[in-house]
């Protein structure tokens, strides 16, 4: 199925912080009902706060309220044929740990969330919940605030004067949190003032089901938008090529995206996940380089999985231009050293934040733990093949899809 990245209006809600909200955020797409509301409610039924993961009765206790009827899944595998067409909320379960479900919503087989469950075989579908009057207004064209909000990829997208007002009110309150939360960590208050501010922060923060990692931030990283997408490659295993040429992308041309890859029957699922438009350009510069190099190994060898088209794929990937040294390059002559090195720390800082954002992300929204493996060398390897691989790729331009280039080759 196809992904429409949606946070379900977390964002537009005012909240910030990497969190495990799957339920809220699927409530909230498929019923049209605030997050924020979504977020508050139940947080009181489960009496603590939603970032952290719900039980399963809440949610269903939630929606039952609200005429959404259960159906059982069987455990059957998570894929368009297994579901009714409208609005589904979908839950899943785990095939490989019972302790990690995720909960996402589907309308007209098209995935509502931060990332494609479909898209791996570690989920199944243990139930669903559908409603009739919301498939029904879906239909006749009477939800127009969902269809905006699901084609805008937040669900608050239709909010009305009654909404909007109550937001500026929540927004308040968040505002207020953050104040209280800088004068108990400002070194210059007295005593007096920071046991005040946290007093009172915690009152707001129990009486509105809040956490104070709903209200920090940090060098907004917390305020990207994270999501991972798949690149499924033919063959069972990874080519070294292959993994060499998306090491290449995630260090030279997106930084702060990271990636990794698993079999999947036969095939290879090569996982890119980080901020959305990093991903999405990254996967799409990705499968473009993936074909040209795999159709000139093919045109100068015959092939590219071993042997001397191997070679060439490989020493093609190495011999692609370097973003650092074609930065040094292009650097002012008028930028003092220190200037410059400033600026790289700035910017290196910025990209180490992200890419841990997004690893921990993996692990509270995917329940996903990555480890590091070492591969053996491949044999029949064909040094001429290899240096004229690099020979033409370093020949070529690579640039980011939909933005400016930040590689360039003349010559």
């Amino acid at each position: 199925m196809e992904l429409n990245w949606n946070d379900g209006g977390r964002f537009g809600s005012g909240f910030v912080g990497l969190t495990g909200d799957c339920v809220v955020r699927a409530i909230a797409i498929a019923t049209g009902i605030h997050y924020r509301d979504v977020y508050s409610e139940i947080g009181k039924a489960s009496q603590k706060t939603p970032r952290n993961g719900v039980p399963t009765t809440v949610a269903a206790h939630f929606l039952e309220a609200r005429n959404w009827r259960y159906t059982h899944g069987h455990q059957v595998p998570f894929t368009a044929d297994s579901l009714p067409p409208g609005i589904v909320i979908v839950h899943l379960a785990s095939v490989k740990s019972r302790r990690h479900g995720h909960f996402s919503t589907v309308i007209d087989h098209v995935v509502q969330d931060t990332w494609n469950p479909s898209a791996d075989d570690e989920f199944a579908i243990a139930g669903f919940w559908t409603c009739d009057e919301a498939n029904t207004k879906l239909a006749s064209g009477l939800d127009g605030s969902r269809k905006q909000a699901t084609s805008a990829g937040t669900a608050d997208g239709g909010q009305d004067r009654e909404q909007v007002v109550t937001q500026k009110e929540f927004d308040k309150i968040l505002h207020r949190l953050r104040s209280l939360d800088n004068t108990a960590n400002n070194r210059a208050s007295t005593e007096g003032e920071k046991r005040n501010a946290l007093r009172m922060m915690q009152n707001l923060m129990l009486r509105h089901n809040l956490s104070r990692e709903d209200i920090t931030e940090k060098d907004n990283v917390d305020q990207v938008s994270f999501t991972k997408m798949a690149c499924p490659l033919n063959g069972s295993r990874a080519l070294a090529w292959e993994k060499a040429l998306a090491a290449y992308l995630t260090t030279e041309i997106f930084p702060m995206t990271w990636w990794y890859f698993s079999p999947k029957g036969h095939r290879t699922l090569f996982w890119f996940y980080g901020p959305l438009k990093d991903v999405q350009n990254c996967i799409a510069l990705f499968r473009e380089l993936l074909l040209t190099i795999a159709a000139s190994a093919h045109l100068q060898y015959g092939g590219y999985t071993r042997g001397s088209g191997a070679s060439y794929a490989e020493g093609y990937v190495r011999g692609l231009p370097k973003h650092q040294s074609g930065q040094a390059e292009s650097d002012i002559a008028s930028e003092t050293k220190d200037k410059s090195a400033g600026e790289s720390a700035l910017i290196q800082a910025r990209m180490l934040a992200v890419k841990n954002a997004a690893l921990q992300w993996l692990k509270v929204e995917c329940g996903i733990e990555l480890t590091t493996t070492r591969g053996t060398g491949r044999n029949q390897r064909d040094p001429a093949a290899e240096a004229k691989g690099k020979q033409h790729g370093a020949k070529h331009e690579v640039a980011a899809p939909s933005g400016p280039k930040r590689i360039t080759f003349n010559g």
